[in-house]
């Protein structure tokens, strides 16, 4: 038999395969592959694909066969009755929420990290801490608690008053209640801290000479923040704009929460709803809303990648001066403190009241029990389980599971991690390396439901690919950008000689990467491990798609119960959701020895 290569290639080969690194580009490369660009190739298939049910119906055609009909019916035209309320109106509402919450968070966060790094504003340190609260638990936390506090029966389903009109007396409208106005607020507000991290950490590291030398000339504080501060910063303030947008526009359990008790859609709720009865319509948004996606990243990597057009020097200036806030100080220290405790300390005392209250509206201690939580027969309130959420064995068992999958996903995750940032460090500029990291990137862009969407109608062509089983591999692939890039930051850190000495000696590979490059940067690479598992135990909207009947998760627990109206359950595992997610977080504190908001400082 003839063998296809010659001796100079086969020689090649074998010295191309003989580097570690090579051999892990070469199998993230073609797993990545499969694991993105096949299921999105998959997605765009199912748009065009008649499902069994009222697909077929509708077309007449047999199961598998291909049509336009989904395409027809999303895009016919915008006076078309069903194509307007489907698809133009929902996709309107989107870009108003996803602009609305990109500035409030940009114009938020920012100038927080401008007052933490260049004033002397009082209370610096608990400001820091305290302003990433809200990005560390999970988005509909803020959700949840905005309804709980001002629902009333005059608005939206209004079946019961929140804290506002019981205690107060005070009946907010439903434009405040429900819909645009507290979607986009309370996304700008989740992400705020994200604004806050990314703007501080730039304006922290950058140099302050020019601001020095423009304030030695007593030019006006004001103009020295327009000409100076603002284009250094420009790159981080428009990718951040752009990462918000992106996040925003795929966000699912805020508007599920504040837009569906006044029918508010925007194509996330949209696109769930169309997944059990239209399948192939459903599938249609998903692609819409990734190809929004992907035009996001491309135009932010463009953006990031003209970044040294806006250097204008190149080392840090250790003598920075503080603005002087002088009778300004106090008051704004005093609000913000106000609003992060409204933010971050309210939302918690609140799932712990209404957790604990018996008949809703009324919050006298004679209405007040702990049956929720430890209840041994609640059969009496004819809603839930019949014992409190810490004895009950479904919840029990949805904690167990939850925690599972955070656990497999993290291992997963942080492993690939670790590889990938080792292979792409030790081959940077190869065009092998720089695919494998678009790759390991590409998960990030797509919005979580969608991804969801994308890993069904995978499931459903490949036998096997169900239950945990998808879950742990979905949440591996869009946690694994987190865990490259600190794989990839931990490996950027070691010198090439450590390895180097090592080779030299004989020391093989795995005892190079287990004794000697992982202990050293043990810190970093732990970090990839813990924090998708942080992400995975409070994420709803990437697995709400593919949870099987037979196991469910706290997060789609919660789901479950709100859209019951069993309210004090879904309080109290709302609550028991983030004191594990909090616990998660301390633990990544302890191990790794960082806090997110130390990028700002403080």
């Amino acid at each position: 038999m003839l063998n296809p290569f010659s001796s100079r290639q086969r020689a090649r080969l074998r010295a191309f395969f003989s580097k570690p690194a090579n051999i892990i580009l070469v199998v993230f490369f073609v797993a990545l592959c499969f694991l993105t660009l096949y299921p999105l190739i998959l997605l765009f298939l199912e748009t065009v694909t008649v499902h069994a049910g009222k697909e077929m119906r509708a077309t007449k055609l047999g199961a598998g066969s291909l049509t336009l009909y989904s395409l027809e019916r999303i895009f016919a035209t915008a006076k078309n009755s069903y194509s307007s309320l489907t698809f133009y109106e929902p996709l309107m509402n989107t870009m108003a929420v996803a602009i609305t919450a990109s500035m409030i968070s940009i114009i938020f966060g920012g100038s927080v990290a401008w007052l933490i790094t260049r004033t002397n504003l009082k209370f610096k340190k608990f400001i820091s801490t305290v302003f990433v609260f809200p990005y560390i638990m999970p988005a509909w936390t803020l959700a949840t608690f905005w309804q709980t506090f001002f629902k009333n029966v005059n608005v939206g389903a209004g079946t019961s008053n929140g804290i506002m009109a019981s205690v107060f007396g005070v009946y907010m409208p439903e434009w405040f209640v429900y819909g645009y106005f507290p979607i986009s607020l309370v996304i700008g507000l989740h992400y705020a801290p994200f604004a806050y991290i990314l703007i501080g950490g730039i304006l922290r590291n950058m140099d302050a000479n020019l601001e020095e030398a423009a304030t030695i000339l007593k030019t006006p504080r004001w103009r020295v923040m327009l000409r100076i501060t603002l284009p250094i910063v420009k790159p981080a303030l428009l990718s951040t704009l752009l990462l918000v947008f992106s996040s925003a526009m795929s966000a699912y359990s805020v508007p599920v929460f504040l837009g569906s008790p006044v029918r508010y859609y925007v194509l996330s709720t949209k696109m769930m709803s169309l997944i059990n009865n239209y399948p192939g319509q459903g599938y249609v948004i998903a692609a819409v809303m990734i190809i929004f996606g992907v035009t996001i990243l491309a135009v932010n990597q463009r953006i990031t990648g003209s970044r040294k057009s806006y250097t204008t020097v190149t080392g840090k200036s250790s003598q920075i001066s503080l603005v002087n806030l002088r009778k300004l100080n106090v008051p704004i220290a005093v609000i913000l403190t106000v609003i992060l405790l409204m933010v971050a300390v309210v939302p918690l005392l609140t799932f712990a009241m209404e957790s604990v209250i018996i008949k809703a509206g009324d919050y006298s201690l004679s209405n007040m029990t702990l049956d929720f939580w430890i209840g041994t027969n609640l059969d009496y309130l004819d809603q839930g389980d019949s014992t409190g959420i810490l004895l009950s064995a479904k919840v029990l068992k949805a904690l167990g599971f939850s925690l599972l999958l955070a656990i497999t996903c993290s291992v997963i995750a942080g492993t690939s991690g670790v590889l990938v940032g080792y292979g792409i460090v030790k081959r940077r500029g190869s065009k092998l390396a720089t695919a494998v990291s678009n790759l390991s990137f590409f998960p990030y862009l797509m919005p979580s439901l969608a991804f969801g969407a994308i890993y069904l109608a995978m499931s459903t062509r490949i036998p096997g690919l169900q239950g945990f089983v998808v879950l742990a591999l979905i949440g591996s692939v869009k946690y694994l950008p987190f865990a490259s890039r600190s794989g990839v930051n931990a490996m950027l850190q070691l010198s090439g000689e450590i390895e180097e000495a090592a080779v030299i000696v004989g020391v093989p590979w795995y005892k190079r990467m287990l004794r000697i490059l992982f202990p050293i940067q043990k810190s970093s690479f732990l970090s990839g491990y813990l924090l998708p598992m942080v992400s995975c135990m409070r994420e709803l909207s990437l697995f709400v798609l593919l949870v099987p009947t037979s196991n469910t998760l706290l997060t789609t627990m919660l789901m479950q119960y709100s859209e019951k109206g069993w309210a004090q359950f879904g309080n109290a595992i709302n609550l028991l959701i983030i004191v594990v997610v909090l616990l998660v977080n301390f633990l990544v504190n302890k191990l790794t020895g960082a806090s997110i908001d130390k990028g700002v400082g403080g």
